[in-house]
Formats: structure tokens, C-alpha cells, sequence
């Protein structure tokens, strides 16, 4: 309790210090994301949004949607201390009974320093917020600029990961060095991140723009193993991303290196360092740790390559330390984007093609639940800026995997199931 209160005082004492200084000049800006979306869905009968095996979040049929309704409050003042606030809204409109959500996602006060006289800046974040992994998830509240669909890997991060932490990071600043390159270095103590992985391990890898809201509970699939009055038998029927269990600091570090107009390379380490064995109203911990690595680079001034890649373990106990879940899991992607400005003429045209695979290993012997999986996806994305807040979309999705686990509602545990999308995109 000290360590998470350790947390949460540093937290409160950055409000209190941006309080003190309201009347300094400060700056209001408000930015969000309207996703309109239609989409025709090959795939189970229902998606893993609503607690089934299909891979993305929308179930079998036609569905039409307000995919994403986000918005970013800020207020910055000139002593580098700035507010910010994240909302998300997801709301179903036809063919699908997944229920609609709106809720917070980010809340942080950050904190960004000048740069020194040696050309170092220092920066300090607290509250709620995503670590730095995603290189994909680059416009307002989280969306992707590129595609419609997140990454598997970014879908994840977007479902189970967020912390209630403070982030320290250091920059270097290449310009203030006679350099070409900047780099920096980052360090995050965390905690409220105790489950992550349970839906990792229990739906495997997934493709949509869905995010976990704060402290929002998301179901199951349903497998043996759930009644076997055994091991699992105090499991709830939904994970709670978002709690803490044993009180223990998770960490995340982070290293960029960034050259001038050409690109970046990052890597850093996730721990949750969660209890395993640790369980509370039916939540336990999994103790979920992972590196990921990643690279931005612009190939010319139309082609840009995007690639990430991950790779961790999760383990969670029964309380009396035996092993009921443990994988190893990955998962990567790359992505080329393309400006067709020399084409048509204009910047009003991209295209986006992403390939990905990831997999899950199933290292423990728990009877009923087979977490092995398998397989890869392509997206074709193409988006077309019809005035300067307007965006048209259309996307193709195709994920091939082999889960043995579908074996269990009688289900393919070979499927190739296939997504299309039309979006009518407003970011203001």
C-alpha cells in the first residue's frame, strides 16, 4: 500500500503545483476523432468484443457504427505544465449486440521542461495514461491515422495495457549538440495493471480500434477449464484490466533514438511484476511482462515503412502456486505507406498495406484450456482526404490463424475470416 500511495501522492502534488500557477497564461485546446463506420464481417458468430472466439471485434454480418467518438482536452500553461483528458465513446448502431461504451481512457498531467545548457530536456508525466510501445496510434485519442484497424499487437496494447504511474524522460536534443539525431530515454513506475493478460492468453490475438475503458470489465470466451471447479474456479466472468492486486510497482522503460527527417528507432521493456498467485473478488494477478522494439523510417518523401515487434511471457497461479496459465506469446507487424501525390497531383490520397504474425505458446498442462495460436493477417488500406477535417476510408482485413481452443464450442480451429470497412472520418 506505501508503493501504490507513493504513486499517488506524486500524482496529486503535480495537480497541486499546476494549481498554483492558474495564473500564469495558459492555453485551451480541445481535438477528437468522429469514426462512421460500415463494415461486412466473414468470420464466427460472434467477435471477441462479445465474448467469442472470431478475431475482430465486430461479430458475423453487416454492421454499421459510430466506431470511435474521441476527444483530447488540454490546458498548457507557460511554465511547462500542461492537463490533459482522453474520452472515447464506441456506439453500435445496427446488426451487433456488442454493448456500446463511453468512458475515460488517459488522464495525466505532464510536466516539459526547457532544454539545459548541455542540450538535455526533462519531462515528467502522472496519472492515466499508455506507456510509449504503440508506433501506429498516432491521431487523436488513440486512433491511427493509416488504418482503421489496429495492429494485433496494438489491439492488445490498447485493450489490456494502461497504468496509473509516473513517467520520468530525459532528452537529449541533437540540434543543441551539433548533432543529427536526438535521443532519450525514459522510466515509468506503474501500478493498476495487475490482470493484463488473462485476455491475451483466453481470446488470443485480436484486430480492432477498440480500447479498454478505465476500469471497464471485458468477458471471456467461455472453455472447459472455467467449470471445472478446480483451479479456476473462482475466476470471474469478465477481467478487470485496470486494478491492483498486491500493491507491488510494475516498471516500463523505453529508449528512442530519432534522426532528423529520415526516422526513429525505439525499445523498451514492460513488468507488471504482478502477484501470480494473487487473487481478489475473482481477478487474479498475471504476472505479464514483454520487450518490444520498433522503427519509423520515411524511404523516400511519398514511402514510409512502420514495424514493430513484441515478445513476453504471462503467468498466473492457482493460490496455492501452481501454474494455471503460462505462455509465451508475440506478435509483429510491418507496414508500408504510400502518398500518391506525384500521381494524382495532390496529398490527398494514401495506401497503406500491413502484414503481421503473431502466436501464442502454451507452456502448462491445465486441462480444458489450450491457449496455442497461430497465425497472420494482411490489412489493405486506402484514405482519401476530402477537405481538411474529412476523411474517407476503406479497408480490407484477413487474418489466418489455427486456435485449438475453438475446438471447445465446436468451432474451426483452422479459420480464415475476412473484414470490409468504409469510414467517413471527422478529426477536428
Amino acid at each position: 500500500m506505501i508503493k501504490r500511495n507513493f504513486i499517488l501522492s506524486f500524482f496529486i502534488f503535480l495537480i497541486t503545483v499546476t494549481n498554483i500557477q492558474t495564473s500564469k497564461a495558459v492555453e485551451y485546446k480541445a481535438h477528437g476523432i468522429l469514426d462512421i463506420r460500415a463494415s461486412s464481417t466473414d468470420s464466427l458468430t460472434k467477435g471477441y468484443v462479445a465474448a467469442g472466439q472470431g478475431k475482430f471485434g465486430s461479430n458475423d454480418g453487416q454492421n454499421l457504427s459510430i466506431a470511435q467518438a474521441g476527444l483530447e482536452l488540454s490546458a498548457k500553461w507557460d511554465n511547462g505544465f500542461s492537463v490533459h483528458g482522453v474520452l472515447n465513446g464506441y456506439f453500435q448502431g445496427s446488426g451487433d449486440d456488442n454493448d456500446s461504451a463511453l468512458g475515460l481512457t488517459e488522464a495525466y498531467i505532464k510536466y516539459k521542461g526547457l532544454p539545459n545548457a548541455s542540450g538535455y530536456r526533462m519531462q515528467v508525466k502522472g496519472g492515466v495514461f499508455y506507456p510509449e510501445i504503440s508506433l501506429e496510434n498516432n491521431a487523436f485519442a488513440w486512433a491511427s491515422k493509416d488504418t482503421l484497424n489496429s495492429s494485433t499487437l496494438n489491439t492488445w496494447i490498447g485493450e489490456e495495457i494502461r497504468v496509473l504511474g509516473s513517467e520520468f524522460k530525459v532528452t537529449r536534443l541533437g540540434r543543441l549538440n551539433d548533432d543529427d539525431f536526438d535521443l532519450s530515454f525514459s522510466a515509468t513506475a506503474f501500478t493498476s495493471n495487475d490482470p493484463a493478460g488473462a485476455l491475451l492468453s483466453w481470446h488470443g490475438w485480436t484486430m480492432s480500434s477498440r480500447q479498454t475503458l478505465w476500469r471497464e470489465a471485458r468477458e471471456f470466451p467461455w472453455f472447459p477449464a472455467r467449470n471445472d471447479g478446480q483451479d479456476l474456479a473462482g475466476q470471474a466472468d469478465k477481467s478487470k484490466p485496470f486494478i491492483e492486486l498486491d500493491d507491488d510497482i510494475g516498471f516500463h522503460i523505453r529508449t528512442q533514438w530519432s534522426l532528423a527527417h529520415r526516422g526513429e528507432f525505439s525499445v523498451g521493456f514492460y513488468d507488471n511484476k504482478a502477484t501470480p498467485y494473487k487473487v481478489i473478488d475473482g481477478q487474479y494477478g498475471w504476472h505479464t511482462r514483454f520487450y518490444h522494439l520498433g522503427t519509423i523510417w520515411h524511404l523516400s518523401k511519398n514511402l514510409s515503412l512502420t514495424a514493430q515487434y513484441l515478445s513476453g511471457d504471462t503467468l498466473m497461479q492457482s493460490p496455492y502456486k501452481k501454474d494455471v496459465v503460462n505462455n509465451d506469446f508475440a506478435s509483429g507487424f510491418v507496414s508500408l505507406s504510400y502518398k500518391w501525390q506525384d500521381v494524382f497531383d495532390n496529398k490527398k490520397h494514401k495506401s497503406t498495406l500491413r502484414l503481421e504474425d503473431f502466436s501464442v505458446t502454451d507452456n502448462d498442462n491445465t486441462w480444458g484450456d489450450n491457449n496455442n495460436e497461430d497465425g497472420q493477417a494482411i490489412t489493405i488500406n486506402h484514405n482519401y482526404r476530402l477537405t481538411k477535417h474529412w476523411f474517407l476510408l476503406a479497408e480490407v482485413n484477413l487474418i489466418d490463424s489455427h486456435r485449438p481452443a475453438r475446438y471447445y464450442t465446436h468451432q474451426s480451429v483452422d479459420l480464415i475470416e475476412k473484414q470490409f470497412q468504409l469510414a467517413a472520418r471527422y478529426f477536428f
